[in-house]
């Protein structure tokens, strides 16, 4: 299987669950701007969206998704405990918080990374996404992880997601158990392993 990723993007998530499942996968890395993969091949022709992540699993077109390509990675080490089993209540609140986080936190910080992005609408974005962040804080209280004490997919996904706070100059000090949740997660060797292969530390 090829990931196709570009460093510190949305792409990670899949990367850190691949480690975390033992599944191997070869990375190709793609320039979003270009939309060509790091050997220079039109990227689009991979993924006419021209976002990442995309993962080719040997079928006429790849998966694409985070939110998706995260529970297809877990599906294939069941044993991991990734993910829990499909058709139960706990699955489901993983999908749950996957959704969340696609749809509130991921679309929440992108637009900020657009330095053309208007200063009205960066506020509007900015107080919800405020919002958004307050409810994860409480909902964290007591809680190791996003469905309690057991680490799956949906935890890679928002460390991946949260961490965008730092280069976008987000403060996250009023949120103490969002941080210690980050805190929790970088040190996973599945995670090391992702950001020193991406380049990242």
């Amino acid at each position: 299987m090829k990931l196709y990723y570009t460093p510190g993007a949305c792409s990670m998530a899949p990367h850190i669950v691949a480690n975390e499942a033992g599944v191997p996968v070869e990375l190709v890395k793609v320039d979003l701007r270009a939309k060509t993969t790091e050997q220079g091949s039109n990227y689009l022709g991979v993924n006419s969206r021209g976002y990442v992540p995309a993962l080719d699993i040997g079928e006429s077109e790849p998966l694409t998704e985070a939110s998706v390509i995260v529970q297809y990675l877990a599906d294939k080490a069941p044993e991991k405990g990734l993910l829990p089993a499909a058709g139960t209540t706990a699955r489901l609140r993983v999908q749950q918080w996957l959704t969340f986080i696609a749809t509130e936190l991921h679309k929440g910080f992108s637009p900020l990374f657009n330095p053309a992005f208007p200063e009205e609408a960066r506020k509007i974005v900015t107080d919800r996404l405020k919002l958004r962040l307050a409810d994860l804080e409480q909902k964290l209280a007591g809680k190791h992880y996003l469905t309690g004490d057991t680490y799956t997919v949906a935890d890679a996904y928002a460390f991946v997601v949260l961490n965008w706070a730092k280069p976008l100059k987000f403060d996250l000090s009023d949120y103490p158990n969002i941080q210690a949740f980050l805190g929790r997660i970088a040190p996973r060797p599945a995670v090391q392993a992702a950001l020193k292969a991406e380049g990242l530390i």
